[in-house]
């Protein structure tokens, strides 16, 4: 396989989780970069685990994810290099306004009990996405494997997901971007947030050109350098959505406690 070139650009080939593409904060970083480098990224947004197949594949040239163990172990065996923390966020579980099951608060493992034990809908991507796999954790730290015809599995990206959940009344994780992404779209609320395992780290990876040596890995370098500077880290922190800022650069501390929205 050969480094594609197209009208004269070079084709980077950026693998990413669909919260950075479905919010819209790449298209408002990359413009720099691509003109700085006469370069042009094609951004293909799926879930942090396809997302990492395609990396171990050699379809793309660098991967951006959300799920740190995964990105750990697709280091350790040979298929990425040069990983950088970018950012993060954290996730929320929304449900109706009303919360028919009252889990508000910031406790996820008893939010997730109640749930259950009403046997409320529930809404999970279910495609091994990094927040699919947060999801699946937090389940197992309370304790629980959910099953059974309230727990609705969509195998789509998370803006299909809160549509679904959003008709269906039903509780469902996402990240924060996101969620204030498609707030105007449906009718859910956050409900349950600020537990510590709620944080969410974003990292940028390179595929290892020992591995599959036609990627476009100094292209690849130019886009971590570029993320991780102080120019793209002021974007990320102003990039905002109905006045609210969707993620934090890496700097920043993670959060802590912050206003439900509901109660805006």
């Amino acid at each position: 396989m050969k480094k594609t070139v197209i009208a004269g650009l070079a084709i980077l080939k950026l693998a990413t989780t669909t919260s950075t593409y479905e919010t819209g904060l790449l298209d408002y970083i990359l413009p720099p970069f691509e003109k700085k480098y006469n370069v042009k990224v094609h951004i293909i947004a799926v879930g942090t685990g396809k997302a990492i197949k395609l990396g171990e594949n050699g379809d793309v040239d660098l991967v951006f994810v959300h799920d740190r163990e995964a990105e750990d172990k697709f280091i350790r065996d040979g298929f990425g290099v040069n990983r950088r923390d970018v950012m993060s966020n954290d996730f929320v579980i929304v449900g109706p306004k009303d919360d028919p099951v009252r889990i508000r608060g910031n406790d996820a493992s008893a939010a997730l009990k109640r749930i259950a034990k009403r046997k409320w809908f529930f809404v999970s991507r279910g495609d091994e996405s990094g927040t699919h796999k947060k999801e699946k954790k937090l389940w197992e730290a309370a304790g629980m494997n959910p099953q059974g015809k309230w727990y609705l599995e969509t195998g789509q990206g998370m803006g299909a997901s809160l549509q679904i959940a959003s008709e269906k009344r039903a509780y469902c994780l996402v990240d924060r971007g996101t969620y204030i992404a498609y707030k105007g779209k449906i009718e859910l609320v956050i409900l349950c947030e600020g537990d510590e395992r709620f944080f969410n780290p974003y990292g940028i990876i390179a595929v290892n050109p020992k591995r599959h040596p036609y990627v476009n890995y100094s292209y690849a370098l130019a886009l971590i350098d570029w993320v991780t500077s102080q120019k793209a880290q002021k974007l990320i922190s102003e990039f905002k959505k109905e006045g609210k800022v969707l993620f934090r650069g890496i700097n920043s501390p993670p959060p802590t406690s912050s206003p439900l929205e509901g109660e805006d």
